[in-house]
């Protein structure tokens, strides 16, 4: 039997748009009302049933949730703050207190305001400022609620797919705006983390950021296209916040092997499953020297099919990497829920709890009771 360190959490995550329903006044529900993406809508109405489906994260042995604030909802319009919506994330944190579950707290989750959109959104230059009003106006207000706050979700996958592909807001397709985009990111979070940490000294302040696992075959040039991508997607935007984070948050879902069709099971989403990915990102990440949690780590697998073997074999490479050294402190699985998944709208379904839509009933998915096991045993 394999122990994992004392006081490690346990987890799953959310984030607003994707559970909270009833948020119109973002960019992604602008496009959905101008068609260009999927209608959100009331979603799984989590703003409202929170804290039921908080008793049945912690009815799932959890003792950890990670969740989204909605700036649309914080700063309806430009420098004017809603505290009604401040109050209602502070009842949000203190029943997950209640529970015992160690909230970690995202600050933005893809969706901007709709002033802000229309202001050029990232690219603005005076954008990392008004995103540093925000996260420290937030943290004045409820930095004693949480300990552990994200500034960003996935900042390449943001930039990457609503300026380089085009399939996201703002729909647009030019390299020289994703790579100007990116700096401005880097720019946007060690303001944030500066501004933060002066509005509440107990706070720790970090990133979740999504890195893929690269690997090549022998061949020198697909070598090469191997190190170019690595230090591309998964150090440069790390290097540059090395001084500005008290801890990474890890995203993996992705694995790519230049010059090699492998033949490996995949999610509903077409996705590779490479859990042995997880454990290598896991040990590159030592050389920062700073705490690691999994923020998310999580399959699409709509008949519950895949889910069990995929979280206990991803949670196998997270103890091979802390007996290597690496500073993991925490596993967040994606999703505590059902939700809206971006482009992709309803259809996919990632779960540990099964939503009706028509009806908004949950039902667990028996998955979730074999992490529920590992989670309250801390044992593989």
């Amino acid at each position: 039997m394999e122990r994992f360190p004392k006081g490690f959490l346990w987890g799953s995550a959310t984030s607003s748009y994707q559970v909270e329903g009833g948020i119109e006044n973002n960019d992604w529900a602008e496009a959905a009302r101008e068609g260009k993406v999927p209608v959100c809508g009331r979603a799984t109405d989590h703003y409202n049933r929170y804290e039921s489906d908080f008793d049945i994260a912690k009815s799932l042995g959890q003792n950890a949730h990670r969740l989204s604030i909605e700036w649309a909802r914080i700063e309806p319009e430009e420098g004017r703050f809603d505290e009604r919506e401040i109050e209602h994330y502070r009842k949000v944190l203190r029943s997950l207190r209640a529970r015992n579950l160690e909230p970690f707290v995202t600050l933005w989750h893809f969706t901007l305001p709709l002033w802000f959109s229309k202001k050029g959104g990232f690219q603005n230059f005076d954008a990392p400022k008004l995103f540093a009003r925000y996260c420290s106006y937030v943290v004045e207000k409820l930095g004693s609620e949480a300990q552990y706050w994200i500034t960003i979700n996935e900042p390449l996958v943001w930039a990457s797919v609503g300026y380089r592909t085009g399939k996201w807001p703002p729909f647009k397709k030019n390299i020289f705006s994703f790579i100007f985009i990116i700096n401005q990111l880097v720019k946007a979070h060690s303001l944030s983390y500066e501004r933060m940490k002066k509005a509440s000294l107990n706070v720790l302040v970090g990133i979740a950021k999504n890195n893929i696992h690269f690997d090549s075959n022998i061949l020198p040039w697909n070598t090469l296209l191997y190190f170019l991508a690595n230090w591309f997607w998964n150090e440069r935007f790390l290097n540059k916040i090395k001084n500005y984070q008290d801890f990474i948050g890890l995203n993996y879902y992705f694995h790519k092997k230049f010059g090699v069709k492998e033949k490996l099971e995949r999610t509903d989403m077409g996705w590779c499953v490479f859990p042995q990915g997880l454990y290598r990102l896991l040990v590159d990440l030592k050389k920062y020297g700073k705490p690691i949690y999994i923020t998310e780590s999580g399959i699409a697998d709509a008949n519950d099919s895949k889910r069990a073997n995929f979280i206990r074999d991803h949670v196998v490479f997270v103890k091979k990497a802390i007996d290597e050294g690496a500073d993991v402190r925490g596993y967040f699985y994606w999703s505590l829920l059902d939700n809206y998944e971006w482009a992709s709208g309803f259809k996919e379904r990632f779960g540990l709890v099964e939503v009706n839509y028509e009806t908004l009933e949950r039902k667990i998915r028996p998955s979730a009771f074999i992490y529920k096991k590992i989670a309250e045993s801390s044992l593989l």
